[in-house]
């Protein structure tokens, strides 16, 4: 579908329905009572939205914030030709996962998403410090992981620069609170403000990925512009019509009613496959809760699997076909890709030859998808595809937005905060306490005492 010239990422999902794969799909009525409960949870999410406690929707109507990110990202553009994002999670999956899709030509981004000693080191090998930028990324200004590296990433450019390095840096955290916002203007480095009230896997269009994405030369209007298209659609389009709505409503139901306890995210695409990474963190680390907000212990959540297509078709789809039936399979189809290899006409006696001659890679990998698609259905297995009318950014910004929505929505049917990560915080405060962080001695001896607790090692 268009709108205003411009092509909108589609939703097909056939392969969902019970009159196609019996009696694990969905009636169509379940489906008009599921677009129902969503637009009760709609109206819950734009009452969090107007109040200001999410902020994922408003960034897109922040052209200052917009317009600082493409700024710095050019201003470091101009230094460099890498720029190591310095983050992890949501920091680091959102500027990687554009990367990604974009291929771009002139300039790179590396992450120091993890303290692996062997992954630093050889990420840091090769490099010219003299041609490397740096965006130290945290929310909180304090995540042990990029602070560790930060402090070997300083000494780094330093120890090559001298006293100039600071002007290959930027930082992106709080606009108010944390260690990152201190040190940054002890040092003069230029500090970007993720807003208050966005989460770290929710932030891919605020100066967290805008930024590199304007570092690498992509087209930074084009991707929020996409945002705000899928966004218009999301609110306006009647929910039986609307992408975001059944998208979500699919999920919901196939797990509540269907025990499908399992999404698999399976694009068809190269490019696509980090960006599917992006997803199964915003999937499983925003649906994932113990309780309700009512405090009733639920343990909910579905998980996200990532797959890529056709590869995977010779290493998982044999499970998805006929393993345990707790699976929905979710696939990106991109119907025009921007650079097509033909399939050389030779040999054509040969049977496993012949018939591929004269015809494209592209070809094929549709064929594929189509074909695994046939047979998942023939087989009674839930899948559904958003079909992606090419990989560029105007589409990326539509799938961001999408998923985003549908995230917060999801939250909304399960009942749970969608915007919070209680049981990551848990880990972080072990690992401060473990590495003698102050402030966190009482941890620390709680630690040390089950510590002494028997354990299971052959």
């Amino acid at each position: 579908m268009k709108a205003k010239g411009v092509e909108r990422v589609r939703l097909d999902y056939s392969g969902c329905l019970k009159e196609r794969v019996g009696s694990a799909g969905l009636g169509r009525g379940d489906i008009r009572l599921g677009c129902r409960a969503a637009a009760f949870a709609m109206r819950r999410l734009r009452q969090g939205l107007d109040a200001g406690q999410y902020g994922f929707d408003a960034i897109l109507d922040d052209r200052r914030m917009i317009a600082a990110s493409v700024r710095e990202g050019q201003r470091l553009a101009r230094l460099a030709d890498v720029l190591i994002v310095n983050g992890i999670g949501g920091s680091a999956l959102g500027p990687l996962a554009l990367q990604s899709a974009m291929r771009p030509q002139k300039r790179r981004l590396i992450a120091l998403d993890n303290v692996d000693p062997e992954g630093f080191a050889a990420k840091l090998a090769g490099l010219d410090p003299k041609r490397t930028a740096v965006d130290v990324i945290t929310k909180s200004g304090s995540t042990a992981e990029t602070m560790a590296n930060l402090l070997i990433l300083l000494k780094w450019m330093e120890r090559a620069l001298g006293p100039r390095h600071v002007h290959h840096w930027t930082a992106t955290t709080d606009p108010k609170k944390g260690d990152l916002l201190v040190l940054a203007r002890r040092l003069g480095i230029p500090a970007l403000a993720i807003p208050e009230n966005v989460g770290g896997r929710f932030s891919v269009l605020t100066p967290v990925g805008l930024l590199p994405a304007a570092f690498l030369g992509l087209d930074v209007a084009a991707l929020v512009d996409g945002a705000r298209l899928m966004r218009r659609h999301c609110w306006s389009a009647p929910p039986e019509k609307n992408v975001g709505v059944l998208g979500v409503v699919l999920l919901y139901l196939l797990a509540t009613r269907r025990q499908r306890s399992i999404q698999v995210l399976m694009p068809y695409a190269d490019g696509l496959l980090q960006f599917a990474d992006w997803y199964r963190q915003l999937w499983a680390e925003s649906l994932g809760k113990r309780v309700d907000r009512r405090g009733r212990k639920v343990e909910t959540g579905q998980t996200p699997v990532t797959s890529l297509g056709a590869t995977d078709q010779h290493s998982q789809v044999q499970l998805y076909m006929e393993g345990p039936q707790d699976k929905v399979v979710t696939f990106l189809e991109v119907e025009r890709f921007r650079k097509e290899v033909a399939i050389p006409k030779a040999h054509a006696d040969l049977a496993s030859l012949g018939y591929l001659g004269g015809r494209s890679l592209g070809e094929l990998l549709a064929a594929e998808k189509r074909g695994t698609e046939i047979a998942l259905t023939a087989a009674g297995r839930p899948n559904f595809t958003y079909r992606l009318p090419t990989i560029n950014e105007h589409v990326l910004g539509q799938l961001i937005y999408l998923f985003e929505f549908q995230t917060a929505i999801a939250g909304e049917l399960y009942g749970i905060n969608a915007f919070d990560q209680p049981g990551v915080e848990a880990g972080k405060v072990a690992a401060f306490a473990l590495m003698g962080r102050k402030g966190y001695e009482a941890k620390a001896a709680e630690l040390r005492q089950a510590a002494h607790q028997p354990r299971a090692v052959v």
